[in-house]
């Protein structure tokens, strides 16, 4: 389990109720304390959904819970000799390829013969020119792009949970036209917890 994947901050719900939001990890647990209590079918089975982008996970608490305690468990001495036989100055100048502690990775990019030759020209040379390119334009559209993925994240939520509530069409035009009043006035009478992970989910839609 990667750093990302702990951080990430999911939502778990067993029908129309929000029972925990937390890291992964803590989500895993609750995941694997309620298939130890309750048998198959005794309790409505718990959906979790990833705040980042509504979608509706289906998570292997077993496989990634042993994946954790494996990495948490002490390995090998950091100064014991390698069992694979591998110089371990080859090691180091192997993991060093790409600049990994910056997090860099290396693919492919296709341009025209005038863009490679604009690109040389600039200051660092290609690489720190397409950086800074990517940069500005993630600056400049920052807030047009955080208005999408949650206009996008909520829809996929209220597909999943709200698909047969009273006024779901209604509120789905409402959501994609970002008119707020709208929006609230066909959801208001739907569940309280549904309706606090839908206000969470689009308040970026409605800033600005």
């Amino acid at each position: 389990m990667d750093h990302d994947q702990a951080e990430a901050r999911l939502t778990i719900f067993q029908g129309m109720q929000r029972v925990l939001q937390a890291d992964r990890l803590s989500v895993l647990r609750y995941l694997q304390n309620h298939d130890e209590l309750h048998p198959q079918g005794s309790t409505p089975a718990p959906w979790v959904f990833d705040d980042a982008t509504g979608l509706r996970l289906d998570l292997n608490w077993r496989a990634e819970l042993a994946e954790h305690a494996a990495a948490a468990s002490p390995g090998p001495a950091a100064n014991s000799p390698s069992s694979t036989g591998v110089d371990s100055r080859n090691a180091t100048r192997s993991r060093a390829v790409g600049r990994p502690k910056l997090g860099v990775v290396s693919r492919e990019v296709t341009l025209l013969p005038r863009h490679w030759e604009w690109l040389g020209r600039q200051p660092g040379g290609a690489s720190a020119a397409l950086r800074r390119l990517i940069e500005d334009a993630r600056n400049a559209h920052a807030a047009q792009d955080a208005r999408r993925a949650a206009t996008e994240a909520t829809y996929r939520f209220m597909q999943e949970m709200a698909g047969d509530q009273p006024g779901f069409e209604e509120a789905c035009r409402a959501l994609f036209a970002s008119k707020e009043s709208a929006f609230q006035l066909q959801t208001q009478g739907w569940p309280d917890d549904i309706q606090a992970y839908l206000h969470q989910l689009s308040r970026p839609v409605w800033a600005g």
